[in-house]
């Protein structure tokens, strides 16, 4: 099947006063172009459990091993295990707890204040999961092929105009400017506002409004999480040949990604385990694929 990629034409308008010149402003329209047969990937059996095995295994090979080492009496103690004491023996009418020395004050048990952690995490385990070649490659296929059914993206939670058509495949961009046009390629184009160029592009493209739930959903996780505090939803996908402006530009946009077509994964595509990203593609990723 044969589907048509779109060329985009953004019309750059600047408006000057005595004072100076304003800022640009941008206005993408998309055109359709050439049509060209999808990589035989898009059109696999959605599976939904495999996605789901390589991402859970993905992520579990990226798990940071973390605990305490070992336990070596009073000379490398753990937490928990730092006190000076003793057991007063039977026959004092209280429980066989270890006592702070000098002191009634239990220690260096799991269910005292400030005692051991019972069972804690051992550096030792191994979080690993292995996933053979073939059914990694089988996930990443199931997870392109559910990009471009527009049900399943939008059950994901991905707003998008209703005359979006999938996939979206970007051919050629444009610029016109004092009504002389300068085409560039789409992944190189002009770093000079680059960022607000590509969302001048996703909007053109019907996508704004996606973007726009990822801006306003960023929120503070509760509790105290390292690193880890604030939480973006996930937006737009963007697959490149290679990481060139394009890549750059949509690189500071909240919630979107970019991948390289070589490195796409079916965790890129289906974060958390759940198919039906928002995906953008280039014309250099499709002939990557193939």
């Amino acid at each position: 099947m044969k589907v048509k990629m779109l060329n985009l034409v953004n019309s750059v308008d600047q408006e000057e006063f005595e004072a100076g010149l304003l800022s640009e402003q941008y206005s993408v329209a998309a055109k359709a172009g050439k049509a060209i047969d999808l990589p035989d990937c898009f059109y696999s059996d959605i599976r939904i459990q495999v996605v789901r095995d390589a991402v859970q295994a993905a992520r579990a090979n990226r798990r940071q091993a973390y605990g305490h080492n070992r336990h070596v009496g009073r000379r490398n103690p753990v937490a928990g295990m730092k006190h000076s004491v003793e057991w007063h023996g039977k026959g004092t009418g209280v429980a066989r707890i270890m006592r702070k020395t000098g002191q009634l004050t239990g220690a260096e048990n799991p269910h005292t204040r400030g005692g051991r952690r019972a069972h804690g995490p051992k550096v030792e385990k191994v979080w690993t999961m292995k996933v053979n070649s073939k059914a990694k490659k089988q996930a990443r296929n199931s997870a392109i092929a559910a990009t471009i059914n527009a049900d399943t993206v939008s059950n994901r939670g991905h707003c998008f105009s209703d005359d979006v058509k999938f996939p979206i495949i970007i051919d050629g961009y444009a610029e016109e400017r004092d009504g002389k046009k300068e085409k560039y390629d789409v992944e190189n184009i002009p770093l000079t506002y680059s960022t607000r160029k590509f969302i001048a592009m996703m909007e053109g493209l019907g996508l704004g409004a996606d973007l726009n739930r990822a801006k306003d959903g960023r929120n503070i996780r509760a509790g105290k999480m390292r690193g880890r505090r604030r939480r973006t939803p996930k937006s737009i996908l963007l697959v490149v040949g290679q990481r060139d402006g394009l890549a750059k530009a949509a690189g500071n946009v909240s919630g979107v990604d970019v991948v390289a077509a070589k490195d796409l994964s079916a965790e890129d595509l289906a974060p958390g385990g759940d198919i039906g990203r928002l995906t953008v593609w280039t014309k250099s990723a499709i002939e990557a694929l193939e």
